[in-house]
């Protein structure tokens, strides 16, 4: 049996590849089933977290045989790894084979690749496939979301969502929901969680914040009941173990919000919400310099999100850091504009200092006349007035911050300001208004 073995080898190792004419394969060449068992060898070392070698077996292909599944993985790879350039090449490789691959665009939008280059690529496209028009307006929509202009991404992702054609699209849907949550409008990031969620059972992505969202707002029963759904999904992404999480952090278990984020960053280590969870836990456990490492992970891979800055900023406020945290504070202010929660995030820091509170009277005013709903804007300015014992001016704050929306923490402040004019009775309704 070994001998006929032997002989079988012997003979095929004679055999050369047909290539039309009696030339063999160059070297430089690789045959369509050796790429094919280099692709599945670079998705089992990413599976292994060895993304180096995954890249060196994918770089082994020579460029001009890499399929755009091959260059697109390579994109990722590199982008992962923080080559940029390498990864820019590769994404554009993808769309040069593949014009419609939308992912290779939103890779190259999140590196810095301008819109209009984007729009350049794939307008011959849009100008020979029917029904395509949308695509201008959703690279527009994305080129937005890359720069953090909130606001425009917002407005222009709506004027897609009326479309015909993109009616009730999750991805869409999504995209909006986690733009309200960074605009700080988190009222409407669930009502779109929501929606999404409803059209697709099975929908993982975004529900990390989602759940985030649910367990701020008090609701730990339906964080727990979302969190049990997306086990069942899956337990292999981290968003399952996210939510659970938040639903120990806010039941103030946060030993076991710390162990459930170890579990989820393992899944995926660039999960900026994995890192908030657990900078979070660490610093209420004390653990501050800890809190401010994985902070800084956080801003480093989401620099447009304002929670992460706020992260930081706390840690540095819980040490007693100010001069820190004032510096930090002015940065975002000048980085990300003069908005109503970069207005609101430098108040917050003013506040700490004796010296800087007429400052951060003026900071508070200018981010509610900027939006008069913006909860955290309104927080600070009860606070504010609570220290100066203008409950009158207080009252009438959170009464008119309260007539179009409904949250358990303004109730309660507003029930601690009737208490300081002795309307008792009002008070209490406030008070269990804020319980339920």
């Amino acid at each position: 049996m070994a001998l006929q073995q032997k002989k079988a080898l012997s003979k095929t190792s004679k055999v050369r590849p047909s290539t039309g004419n009696s030339a063999s394969t160059p070297q430089s060449q690789c045959l369509p089933s050796e790429i094919e068992v280099k692709y599945k060898m670079a998705e089992c070392y990413t599976m292994l977290k060895q993304d180096k070698d995954a890249i060196a077996i994918l770089g082994g292909i020579p460029s001009r045989q890499r399929t755009p599944k091959i260059n697109m993985m390579l994109a990722n790879l590199y982008k992962k790894a923080g080559q940029e350039r390498p990864s820019v090449t590769s994404y554009k490789e993808v769309l040069r084979q593949c014009p419609l691959a939308l992912d290779a665009i939103l890779g190259l939008l999140s590196l810095s690749v301008k819109g209009a280059e984007m729009a350049s690529m794939t307008m011959n496209v849009i100008q020979t496939v029917p029904n395509l028009d949308w695509l201008s307006v959703w690279i527009k929509a994305y080129a937005f979301v890359h720069v953090g202009d909130s606001s425009r991404a917002i407005n222009t992702i709506c004027s897609l969502e009326k479309k015909s054609l993109l009616r009730d699209n999750v991805d869409l849907l999504g995209s909006l929901a986690d733009l309200y949550f960074r605009a700080g409008d988190n009222k409407n990031s669930v009502l779109k969680f929501e929606q999404a969620q409803m059209l697709d059972l099975y929908l993982i992505k975004g529900m990390d914040v989602y759940g985030y969202l649910l367990a701020r707002e008090g609701r730990l029963e339906d964080v727990e009941n979302l969190g049990c759904r997306l086990f069942n999904i899956s337990d292999q992404h981290a968003e399952p173990w996210v939510v659970s999480g938040c639903h120990s952090f806010y039941s103030k278990r946060y030993s076991r919000a710390l162990y459930l984020g170890a579990k989820a960053i393992q899944l995926n280590s660039n999960s900026v919400q994995v890192l908030l969870l657990k900078g979070a836990s660490l610093r209420n456990m004390g653990r501050v310099q800890e809190a401010i490492i994985h902070f800084r992970e956080a801003i480093r891979l989401a620099p447009c999100r304002l929670d992460c800055y706020e992260g930081l900023i706390e840690c540095y406020l819980a040490s007693n850091s100010i001069r820190e945290a004032m510096v930090m504070a002015n940065n975002v202010y000048k980085t990300l504009g003069a908005n109503a929660q970069t207005l609101t995030l430098l108040a917050t820091v003013c506040l700490e200092d004796p010296v800087t509170q007429e400052k951060a009277k003026t900071l508070l005013d200018k981010a509610l006349t900027q939006r008069p709903d913006y909860i955290k804007a309104v927080v600070k300015k009860a606070e504010l007035l609570s220290r100066e014992q203008k409950y009158e001016d207080g009252i009438a704050l959170l009464r008119n911050a309260l007539a179009n929306q409904s949250d358990c923490v303004l109730h309660r402040i507003l029930g601690d300001f009737l208490v300081a004019v002795n309307e008792y009775q009002e008070a209490m309704d406030q008070y269990s208004i804020a319980l339920r």
